[in-house]
């Protein structure tokens, strides 16, 4: 009987656990954190062995395999020396993969992986049966073992991609590269991009890889390196002959000489990063075979994503956005470039290594004021100290929130777009963007 050890008691540690039990391996699960009472629930319901607040390594270095939580980096000790072993060392995405023969369809990027994973999901869902698991909602091996689809739309960190060996999406989708989660690469830009090209590492030419052709850094790396999957692009700015385009105000798919053509003035979501986002996830259901008429239909009834530029609450004439999920300095970029109106501009958190210098024409143009939310706000305030007349800084929500309501006028908005992780003052980027709209609702 194989044994796996997996490092990390969460959504995709306790799926994996209760996965490889159900396929005969002998299971440990490992936390050096506390684990939630739901999970620790499920782990004795099922008799999984685990623990947590510690690691014990005779436990753990006896493992033939082991299974890491993404959040784990490879600098901890513990992981060099399973490595050092020799034992292999895999993401649950990797493992779990090996249990399904669904056709999959793998969505990564810095930037709008949820929004198109879940817009994908929304399309496909209309025709197909298809799971929608990864970086979101149930974890994709509980998934497996509870009911396996023939399909999945799987998003995927590059943390994810880093832990996998023999993993193969039929449809790999590349958003975009832009720098974020440096301080996992050794800063190196070029280990990130590297990592996030590993979608694609498995395919062969009967695989597709979807991406931005807009996008340098991506068009740089498939210059440089040969891949064998059949690339279909997609751009805003270029006319392209199979992939997929933007010709004034229609989006034109061609697959194989069958080509769809959609107007851009009834899709759901606005915005030129959801353009984008929304060519990659018809190109997907075009390769799928679904319906013209139900992608058009889907792309407008969509509701979009929890924390994604959410219109909170309009109150004395402002508006109030949470865009919680923006965790880079890219996606706070996209938010702020969708503003109309004067914003108040709620910031911080655990900063990566963020250059804020591409947000300077939006500060200059858009925004009235400045609050930073956060435990350490030194490198924001003197970053944006002379840029805007009122720069304030709170670690707490509410606090944040009234302030804002003080400063903003007749017309403003507000928008929590942190650029930067949660973890200083909130569990996640949900719990930050739900204190968010709770203080908003208690105006």
């Amino acid at each position: 009987m194989e044994r796996l050890v997996i490092l990390g008691g969460g959504e995709s540690g306790v799926g994996t656990a209760l996965l490889a039990k159900a396929k005969g391996y002998e299971v440990f699960l490992s936390d050096k954190g506390k684990i939630k009472e739901n999970y620790k629930e499920v782990l004795i319901h099922n008799e999984i062995e685990f623990e947590d607040e510690q690691h014990t390594e005779s436990k753990i270095l006896n493992a033939d395999i082991v299974m890491k939580s993404p959040g784990i980096p490879d600098k901890v000790a513990l992981v060099k020396k399973i490595r050092d072993q020799g034992i292999f060392v895999v993401s649950e995405i990797e493992f779990a993969a090996k249990f399904t023969n669904a056709t999959i369809v793998a969505i990564t990027g810095s930037n709008g992986k949820t929004t198109t994973a879940t817009l994908t999901h929304h399309i496909l869902k209309q025709e197909l049966e298809v799971g929608l698991s990864g970086n979101i909602g149930k974890s994709f091996a509980q998934q497996i073992l509870e009911k396996d689809y023939p399909n999945y739309v799987l998003e995927i960190s590059s943390f994810q991609l880093d832990d996998i060996v023999d993993f193969k999406p039929h449809i790999a989708v590349l958003l975009n590269i832009t720098p974020d989660h440096l301080d996992r690469y050794d800063y190196k830009f070029e280990n990130y991009v590297n990592s996030k090209f590993r979608i694609a590492l498995n395919q062969t030419k009967e695989d597709y890889l979807i991406y931005d052709a807009d996008d340098e850094v991506i068009v740089a790396w498939l210059k440089s390196h040969k891949i064998q999957s059949t690339l279909l692009p997609f751009s805003l700015t270029k006319v392209i002959e199979n992939g997929a385009y933007l010709d004034k105000e229609e989006i034109k798919i061609t697959i194989d000489n069958n080509q769809i053509i959609m107007s851009t003035s009834n899709l759901a979501l606005e915005g030129k990063h959801n353009t984008k986002n929304q060519m990659a996830a018809s190109t997907v259901a075009h390769l799928l075979k679904i319906r013209k008429q139900t992608i058009r239909e889907s792309l407008e009834n969509f509701q979009g994503v929890e924390h994604r530029l959410e219109q909170v609450l309009r109150i004395n004439k402002v508006q109030y956005i949470n865009d919680s999920k923006a965790t880079n300095v890219n996606a706070t970029y996209f938010a702020l470039d969708s503003m109309d109106t004067p914003t108040i501009w709620i910031v911080g958190g655990v900063d990566k290594g963020n250059d804020y210098k591409e947000l300077f024409p939006f500060i200059n143009e858009k925004v009235k004021a400045i609050i930073c939310l956060g435990v350490d706000n030194e490198k924001l305030l003197q970053t944006f100290g002379n840029m805007v007349d009122t720069i304030v800084e709170t670690q707490h929500m509410n606090e944040a929130v009234k302030i804002a309501y003080k400063i903003a006028e007749t017309g403003d908005s507000v928008l929590l777009s942190p650029a930067c992780a949660s973890f200083d003052l909130f569990e996640n980027y949900e719990d930050r963007g739900r204190q968010f709209k709770d203080a908003v609702r208690n105006l």
